[in-house]
């Protein structure tokens, strides 16, 4: 019965003809997407970068192969992915919480809104510049190259530069034209593709006798259980109840009562992406500089930053905790708020509105903060500590996890709200009772 109930509640959204003109955008879009993660970039080797994947793409070069949806694995045009772009947003964002010029246009609205993401998109030019030079050093490094080097540095900086602008370009389109946040929808698209690899994977273990089938069971098992860790946590709430002073209506006094929700994870999929990628940039960069093994230091540098090391758990711990903080500190401001709730009449009560509801919302916002940073450490690290303590020999992302069924649910919610709008839209046409 409730499937029907379903299937009938689908059947009437897709005769929406806006939701179904969103909708097939969004996957025209993601075909896109999925077709330029294997348009190859010129003058490379395909057999040996292949080999050298195999060799190396457990540690680093698996993170950053995630991200961009298994391009760096092929070296196509998205091979440094989207991920210029996010970095340069949260920097920006962060700027214009700190620097008080940036913090001035935020406020002027729509006009200042476009500064911002002017800025926003030189900086990811500049960032996927830097990168791209960086993996065109590296891999000219690995002897796989079969074109002049001058040749091979122009034509890598020139697709993979336009690659990661054009990506940008796709993830605003998807999120003007289509349905959701283009950005979150690419990454996740690209987190999708490598699903049944990694089930493959998984069954060849299997099939060589390298892991048993009970262990094989366990990880399928463990994989459910966090997922849906994930989405208990993501949906807990911490509401604070709001009382509007009492108004007069119709001769009589009423007294209103709403509440205030709070979510445990404040800072959502941004701390562990940042986290990785303060952490995954000096080994990235220590193995472009130090490509032929020579300077000692640098070799066991990177060892100690790879996956499963205990140097890299104790750095992505502290930086996923310090980043929930950080971020939450600079998006969420409880003076502000007390300040729009006292202007509104709204208080909370046993609170005396003004300074003493700052301070109680910012005990509140600290305390779920604390709680938010180590479930979302939890999830990250357990994959971390299988790979390395339990032995289990392939790597499993609780980044990518965390971000699949976060960017899942805020599509999902996305989805209720156009099947809202349409309900409403019904009630509206339908003719009124004859009296």
């Amino acid at each position: 019965m409730a499937t029907q109930q379903s299937l009938s509640n689908v059947g009437k959204l897709w005769r929406n003809p806006e939701f179904r003109k969103r909708f097939l955008f969004l996957m025209a879009a993601l075909v896109v997407f999925r077709v330029g993660a294997h348009v190859p970039v010129p003058g490379v080797d395909a057999a040996a970068l292949a080999d050298l994947y195999q060799s190396a793409g457990s540690g680093i070069l698996g993170m950053l192969n995630m991200f961009s949806g298994g391009s760096l694995e092929r070296f196509s045009v998205f091979a440094i992915g989207i991920m210029p772009y996010i970095s340069a947003s949260i920097v920006m964002q962060l700027a214009s919480e700190m620097i008080p010029s940036l913090k001035a246009l935020k406020k002027e609205g729509e006009a200042g809104r476009k500064v911002i993401t002017k800025y926003t998109r030189m900086g990811t030019v500049a960032l996927a510049t830097v990168q791209s030079f960086g993996v065109a050093a590296f891999v000219l490094q690995q002897g796989i190259v079969v074109i002049p080097a001058m040749e091979f540095y122009i034509s890598t900086v020139t697709c993979l530069v336009g690659g990661t602008m054009f990506l940008m370009w796709l993830g605003e389109q998807i999120t003007e034209r289509g349905i959701g946040n283009g950005i979150s929808l690419l990454i996740t698209a690209g987190i999708v593709a490598g699903i049944p690899s990694g089930v493959v994977q998984l069954w060849t273990l299997i099939s060589q006798n390298t892991i048993g089938a009970l262990t094989a069971i366990a990880i399928v098992l463990g994989v459910l259980l966090m997922t849906y860790a994930v989405v208990f946590f993501e949906s807990a709430l911490r509401k604070i109840p709001i009382h509007y002073a009492k108004r007069q209506l119709g001769g009589q006094m009423h007294n209103q009562a709403t509440h205030m929700p709070f979510k445990l994870n404040m800072a959502g999929v941004i701390p562990p992406i940042f986290a990785s990628s303060i952490i995954m940039f000096p080994a990235v960069f220590a193995g472009w500089v130090n490509a032929n093994g020579s300077i000692g230091w640098l070799n066991q540098t990177v060892a100690l930053l790879q996956h499963g090391q205990p140097l890299f758990i104790g750095l992505f711990a502290v930086s996923i905790i310090f980043f929930c903080y950080f971020y939450t500190a600079l998006a969420f401001s409880p003076k502000e708020m007390a300040e729009n709730l006292k202007k509104s009449g709204a208080f909370v009560p046993g609170i005396r509105p003004g300074e003493q509801t700052a301070k109680y919302l910012e005990k509140v916002v600290l305390r779920l903060t604390l709680f938010g940073a180590l479930y979302i450490t939890v999830i990250c690290l357990i994959p971390e500590l299988l790979t390395s303590f339990v032995g289990i020999p392939f790597y499993l992302g609780g980044t990518s996890l965390l971000i699949l069924v976060v960017v899942t649910m805020d599509f999902n919610n996305q989805i209720a709200s156009y099947r809202m709008s349409q309900q409403y839209d019904e009630l509206i046409k339908r003719p009124a009772p004859k009296i």
